[in-house]
């Protein structure tokens, strides 16, 4: 009866990581096109299923011994006291600054003691499936005008939900509220595409070669210099995979020239001409105001590393307060008269803004680690010829150290792509990284 039970509430919580995955890629087309009046509350739609996956969790306990978990908890619980004490003392914002890592931060572990390795491979072959309307949608939002149905803001916005890319054309968010939803969409899809063309036979070869056009296809048409390199860095783990052994010559010189090939077709296609004019555009443009490797990579990936362990004037050492960072808190803390506090891009330097130094040297810790656990992990499941958890650590590392955590697209990719990862580790040392 109880091992009835032990499995009926593993169930659940399966069934709630597949809807907190399909929340996330729909969660703006949700606010945008279908329930925009309730735009503001569906921003957390994602948070009531990371609250029943915990509890449920706790009481399968899942948790036990968790070092990550302890940690966070100790901590999270000392920056909320902290923001009642010395911070902005708003428990609307407390709550939604917290929740980060109190709720959507074990969701990481919950994933990667549930998912099984068939879990993986089926939420894969769903991207690549999905991909292919994205990839449309994409196209459509790239030619169609600001004030086209398509481009419509969250909560039905008129202006629409493009961002600013080059020659007059917009960058596209797809189903996401932001660009930056759509990129991470494709960071994670890189990873399995990589995966089913390195492990044959898994997925539809046809699906398969529509999904890779999909991705292509999607670097120029969003104008996005962060969605190329999260690829390149993907198939720089690829090649790495394939290069290990004398016997994979023949593939990594095949597969050059079939992507040479195909990266030829692509660009005698009219469709493509213009996207990647425009891409071209803000790629020269982005290098020469912004650096190009090092403004991109660096900078963005690094970004706010130092600065955040500089004193900011408007910060004490306990910090601001929890969500005071957040684009979201922020904006509810100028509304009640607290003008000073404002958004934190960067962020490292949104965690030491909210928490101050020392806790916030803290979370950032936590994450750090984490992130070098499972690449080492991963190299040495990669020595053993298992390649999935390289090519996902590969995008991890992306999200995981130094994501934008406050942004909740962003923060889910990241729950989610973390959680991958663990899952896609399950041996006899996996217990390494939920302890």
């Amino acid at each position: 009866m109880l091992l009835k039970s032990k499995i009926d509430s593993q169930r659940i919580i399966k069934i709630g990581i597949w809807i907190y995955f399909f929340l996330l890629l729909f969660e703006g087309g949700l606010r945008k096109w279908i329930l925009p009046a309730l735009a503001g509350p569906l921003a957390l739609v994602r948070d009531p299923i990371a609250i029943l996956l915990v509890l449920l969790s706790l009481k399968q306990g899942l948790f036990s011994k968790n070092n990550y978990i302890i940690a966070t908890t100790f901590f999270g619980i000392i920056a909320l006291a902290t923001t009642f004490l010395t911070g902005h003392g708003n428990i609307g914002v407390s709550i939604y600054g917290a929740r980060i890592m109190l709720i959507h931060f074990p969701v990481i572990f919950i994933i990667g003691k549930v998912f099984k390795k068939e879990d993986l491979l089926k939420m894969g072959e769903i991207m690549l499936w999905i991909a292919i309307p994205m990839s449309i949608l994409m196209i459509l939002q790239f030619y169609s005008p600001q004030s086209a149905w398509v481009n419509r803001g969250v909560g039905g916005d008129l202006e629409g939900a493009g961002f600013s890319g080059a020659l007059g054309y917009y960058r596209p968010p797809g189903t996401f509220s932001f660009i930056t939803g759509l990129t991470q969409f494709y960071g994670l899809l890189a990873c399995f595409v990589f995966y089913f063309w390195l492990r044959p036979n898994i997925v539809n070869k046809y699906l398969l070669f529509v999904a890779t056009l999909g991705l292509l296809a999607a670097i120029p048409f969003s104008i996005s210099r962060t969605l190329l390199y999260q690829t390149v860095i993907v198939f720089i783990f690829g090649v790495f995979v394939v290069s290990r052994t004398i016997k994979n010559l023949p593939k990594l010189v095949f597969g050059g020239i079939g992507i040479v090939a195909l990266l030829l077709f692509l660009s005698t296609l009219s469709i493509l001409e213009t996207p990647m004019e425009a891409f071209t555009s803000r790629f020269v443009g982005a290098t020469k105001y912004e650096g190009g490797v090092s403004g991109t990579l660096v900078d963005r990936y690094l970004g706010g590393m130092f600065e955040a362990i500089q004193p900011d004037k408007n910060q004490s050492i306990f910090g601001n307060g929890l969500g005071s960072g957040t684009n979201a808190g922020a904006q509810i803390l100028v509304n009640t008269g607290l003008h000073k506090i404002h958004w934190v891009e960067e962020e490292w330097q949104r965690i030491t803004y909210e928490s101050g130094i020392i806790l916030g040297f803290g979370f950032i810790f936590i994450r750090i680690i984490l992130g070098i656990q499972l690449f080492t992990l991963a190299f040495q499941r990669l020595m053993k010829n298992s390649i999935l958890p390289w090519l996902l650590v590969s995008f991890c590392l992306i999200l995981l150290p130094n994501g934008q955590w406050g942004q909740p697209a962003s923060l889910g990719f990241a729950i989610l792509t973390t959680g991958l990862t663990l899952a896609s580790l399950k041996n006899s040392n996996q217990k390494n990284c939920q302890s």
